[in-house]
């Protein structure tokens, strides 16, 4: 080996710095570059921070299932009517003129009928649960947001007329899902007056 080629793994000077050197290797001025923190928030105002972006994560997730149910529904129903459809011309024909191939097609359509009815049954139950179940979690975040915000509501009012000339931000607005996934599903097709059921 020459001397200008080491291996990497020779012992000699490190490229790895550890923390301790940084304050030497920087000055004083570059150091406030390192932190990405605001120094105005506290580490409670973080926390809090960081619970409404959770919040707000699940009222996402949430959507986005209630929207899963709708387009599962409204496929459920289209493949409802399409095979209903098909065994109203079935039934059409006089029974005397159905071929067996025709009967056997009309007992089919039948049951993948009650099949799909079935499914749909399931999903607006499962709907239901996952509407309970959210409620539940509601009331947990509720209450956990409560017990934070007791805290905090101490250190801002003794630290508020130190920040008396700060322009106060708006408030932020829960989102709200203005329709659970259940009552999105029965606006689909009506729940107890469709014409599948």
């Amino acid at each position: 080996m020459t001397p200008a080629m080491a291996p990497p793994f020779s012992k000699g000077p490190s490229l790895v710095c550890p923390f301790e050197d940084v304050p030497r290797m920087l000055g004083a001025n570059q150091l406030d570059i390192i932190s990405m923190a605001e120094t105005t928030m506290r580490p409670e105002e973080i926390e809090l921070e960081m619970a409404k972006i959770q919040r707000l994560r699940e009222v996402l997730v949430r959507r986005e299932s209630e929207l899963r149910f709708m387009m599962d529904d409204i496929q459920l129903c289209n493949d409802i009517m399409d095979l209903k459809q098909e065994l109203q011309n079935l039934v059409a024909i006089p029974e005397k003129e159905k071929t067996k191939l025709q009967k056997q097609r009309e007992d089919e359509l039948i049951q993948k009928i009650h099949k799909l009815v079935q499914k749909r049954d399931f999903l607006v139950d499962d709907a239901e649960v996952e509407r309970l179940r959210e409620q539940e979690e509601d009331k947990e975040m509720a209450d956990f947001l409560r017990i934070k915000l007791k805290p905090l509501d101490k250190v801002t009012k003794s630290s508020a007329s130190s920040r008396a000339e700060k322009k106060a931000d708006p408030p932020p607005s829960k989102p709200t899902v203005a329709k659970t996934g259940l009552a999105l599903i029965k606006d689909c097709c009506g729940a107890a007056q469709c014409s599948i059921m």
